[in-house]
């Protein structure tokens, strides 16, 4: 009972701050882009408009598109997910700790890469409330009878799979990327940030959970049925929010990798369908 208590404190002061964070990110603004060269010696064209002004072109094109799925995403399943929880639904648990998750993932990039901008502020409330939130979220499960209440016809082994190609390519794809700046002299593509922190979230968060998730989901399990849950929830959003980032970066004419976008957008499709899958096979109530 106390943590559905605090649960009701803390959602809805989550989805107030979202709104604005993620509203002003895309509120419309003037300005004209201009090129610098960092200390690092890398030219940069700096986005100089609203709230990301110090922001690269490159990284307010992410973080406008992380806003877009925040907003129309995110916040609409955090509504829904806290409804059904409020009621006693097993699915509304899952997938409110699934966004809640996705939303503490983002506010933490935000607090240590966005440049700093008048809602750092709210930046900093958001990644502690969906912290505890997430937390309080995660204890509120009586994990041992969770495998009792998933229907037998539950496709572990293609979750499982899913989760394990995610950890994969994430790892090939950030450890290419970081290996690029072994060579002697290499200038590092940061931008305006000081290092590679997306990598280093996960790399060492994100891929280790979805290897232990699957692997104890593959054995059954209870911690393997919750956090296999919760993973695919936040995959379905952070997925999302990292296609639509592609293609916001493709708009603005800053180079992607096709591989990446392609690979990406076809993990959230995957993830969307999988939990669709998953929580079908939820027994609720």
């Amino acid at each position: 009972m106390k943590i559905a208590g605090a649960l009701r404190v803390l959602v809805p002061l989550i989805f107030l701050l979202t709104l604005i964070a993620a509203g002003g990110g895309l509120f419309p603004a003037a300005g004209q882009p201009f090129t610098l060269v960092n200390f690092r010696g890398e030219e940069v064209t700096i986005h100089a408009r609203g709230l990301y002004y110090w922001d690269t072109v490159s990284s307010a094109a992410q973080m406008q598109a992380n806003d877009a799925v925040a907003l129309f995403l995110a916040l609409p399943l955090l509504a829904v997910s806290f409804r059904l929880t409020q009621k006693g639904s097993l699915r509304g648990r899952l997938l409110l700790t699934g966004t809640l998750g996705f939303i503490l993932y983002t506010y933490i990039t935000m607090c240590f890469g966005a440049a700093y901008n008048p809602f750092f502020l709210i930046y900093v409330a958001l990644f502690s409330l969906s912290l505890f939130a997430f937390v309080l979220s995660m204890m509120s499960f009586d994990v041992n009878s969770l495998p009792a209440r998933f229907s037998q016809n539950l496709p572990r082994k293609w979750i499982a799979g899913l989760l394990l190609f995610a950890a994969a390519f994430l790892s090939l794809a950030w450890l290419g990327r970081i290996a690029q700046t072994f060579t002697a002299d290499t200038v590092p593509q940061l931008e305006n940030t000081t290092s590679m922190f997306i990598q280093a979230m996960d790399l060492g968060i994100v891929v280790p959970v979805c290897v232990l998730s699957a692997i104890l989901l593959l054995r059954r399990s209870p911690w393997g049925y919750l956090l296999a849950s919760v993973g695919l929830v936040k995959f379905l959003t952070l997925g999302t929010a990292v296609s639509l980032m592609g293609l916001n970066m493709a708009r603005v004419g800053v180079p992607i990798s096709a591989v990446e976008l392609i690979v990406f957008s076809s993990m959230a499709l995957a993830g969307i369908a999988t939990t669709f899958i998953l929580l079908k096979n939820v027994v609720d109530y």
